[in-house]
């Protein structure tokens, strides 16, 4: 979902920020270490946090000057400079009083705001946070000076990469697209300089001074095995900050969307609302795949019941395989299809395609439809609006295609997979419109170029056996990383293998690839 990007000033600084509900009390949220507003929305996991936040709240994001969609100073900005960013988002949006909410090291400065301007400040909530930064007898939950030179040393060498997703968001860090998708969020929101720089600054913050002076209501919240900041650091906060609420929860996530997320915002909902809103484990934001075999009545015809039976149970053993391998989750099967769940897009998307390129080895001709929303789960079906425009998805997919909504296409930005906008949008209702996209097809050319390079393969491949892994692999969809990740080799390797690939096929695309791959039935062998 996007989400209106608009520009406070701040002094002589262009602050970014976003406006998102319409609740009745403002929320601040004020993310930790550096931050891009946009690529925000583009995780699923974050997105769902955020749009929570926003059902009982009038959420106000914004960028900290220096990183992301935020002007660059001249210098390092001080804990008073984001301060006045605070104040001059808030006069921008139109908000006299709210309540803030900061994650790891904007923990310290919300706790500074809510000191400094209690008059603007309704609630402090902190999340992961902490008062100081570096250890001392008095507070030996921080790093020690050594430590702190190898953290520095370590980022500046390995930024651009998953930077220590392992102890940030230990739940989500075996996920690639979250991996791919972390260390993307990091490039786009700092330069490798600017992350040391405003690494360093953030070392030298200690606010224990401060703490008694904070007289609004405060919720400090800490997870107990968290690996990035120690729980030690939350304790002291609500020891030392008069009337805090300490909730201290189960799990070793830094960051509040990773891990159990709903006990987080719980206790935010139930702080500030004071209510909780009832459970309703049904109801989840998910990713809704509808495949259909095309003209499946037809075929079983001429085939004959014994010969179509034998296909049709083939073909669901590999439909619910390829399920299984992307994470899914079946929850419905139709004499010419089924219906799945994914926690991820662009898994759904790629299992779509395993999908449709097995089914061509069975002699059958599969479509596919996608959209992400919230919908209720239930033990054999998904109902709800998500589960609707799916179906409405996949009746503008044609024989061999993956078709997926708007929604999707902006939540898989920079996962690699290709898309085609359809012309014609689907109507929802009087007043929506969803846009409609074509996936990159595995298994059907629809260009001149891809015909021939299908139709003049050699009869012996001129890839060696690694080269035939990659390539096999390049036409499942799955990304460089995650190539790697399954073959246990580099990146680098991946890449080098990749273009040795380009260069014999005599191609340019990894959709190319993927037709080869699919002319060669390379796609039609399983493999986990």
């Amino acid at each position: 979902m996007r989400h209106e990007t608009k520009y406070a000033k701040s002094g002589d600084l262009s602050i970014a920020y976003q406006v998102v509900g319409h609740g009745s009390r403002d929320l601040v949220f004020v993310m930790g270490w550096v931050s891009h507003i946009e690529m925000f929305w583009t995780e699923p996991h974050f997105a769902r946090f955020l749009e929570r936040l926003a059902s009982f709240s009038r959420l106000i994001l914004f960028g900290k000057r220096g990183t992301g969609l935020s002007d660059r100073p001249a210098h390092l900005p001080t804990l008073e400079e984001r301060m006045d960013d605070v104040r001059a988002v808030m006069d921008a949006a139109g908000s006299e009083r709210a309540a803030l909410f900061g994650v790891s090291e904007g923990g310290p400065m919300c706790a500074l705001f809510a000191a400094t301007y209690p008059e603007r400040t309704t609630a402090l909530i902190i999340d992961g946070g902490y008062a100081r930064s570096i250890w001392t007898p008095d507070y030996p939950w921080a790093k020690t000076v050594e430590q702190r030179e190898r953290y520095f040393a370590y980022m500046e060498a390995h930024w651009g990469s998953d930077v220590w997703l392992e102890a940030r968001a230990p739940t989500l860090a075996r996920d690639p697209e979250f991996r791919q998708w972390w260390s993307a969020y990091l490039r786009m929101s700092a330069s490798p300089g600017a992350a040391v720089a405003f690494s360093r600054m953030n070392w030298q913050i200690d606010i224990r001074n401060i703490l008694p002076t904070i007289h609004v209501p405060t919720l400090v919240m800490h997870r107990e095995g968290d690996q990035a900041v120690h729980v030690g650091n939350g304790r002291y906060l609500a020891e030392h900050i008069p009337g805090a609420t300490y909730v201290e929860m189960p799990g070793n996530d830094h960051v509040p969307f990773s891990g159990d997320q709903d006990a987080v915002l719980d206790q935010i909902e139930m702080f500030l609302t004071g209510t909780r809103r009832p459970d309703t484990p049904d109801k989840v934001l998910a990713t809704i795949l509808v495949v259909e075999i095309v003209e499946s009545m037809v075929l079983a015809t001429r085939l004959g019941e014994a010969e179509w039976n034998g296909i049709h149970a083939r073909y669901h053993e590999m439909a619910r395989d390829e399920i299984a391998r992307w994470r899914g989750r079946e929850v419905r099967r139709t004499g010419a299809g089924g219906v799945a769940a994914f926690d991820g897009p662009a898994r759904a998307i790629r299992c779509a395609r395993a999908i449709v390129g097995r089914a061509s080895a069975l002699g059958l001709r599969v479509r596919a439809g996608l959209h992400t929303g919230e919908c209720e789960v239930a033990e054999d079906d998904v109902r709800g609006p998500a589960a609707q425009i799916a179906a409405w998805v996949l009746g503008r997919a044609g024989p061999g295609e993956v078709v997926v909504s708007g929604t999707i296409f902006d939540l898989v930005a920079g996962s690699g997979i290709e898309f085609e906008q359809l012309d014609h949008a689907l109507t929802i209702g009087p007043s929506r419109q969803v846009h409609l996209y074509r996936v990159a097809s595995t298994d059907e050319p629809r260009s001149n170029a891809m015909v021939t390079a299908r139709v003049d393969i050699h009869p012996k491949s001129p890839l060696s056996p690694r080269e035939l892994e990659v390539a096999t692999l390049i036409g499942r969809g799955l990304s460089n990383r995650m190539i790697a990740d399954e073959l246990s080799i580099s990146i680098a390797t991946v890449e080098r293998h990749a273009a040795n690939i380009f260069t014999k096929l005599g191609v340019r695309s990894r959709a190319s690839v993927a037709v080869w791959a699919a002319a060669n039935d390379l796609l039609s062998v399983h493999s986990s």
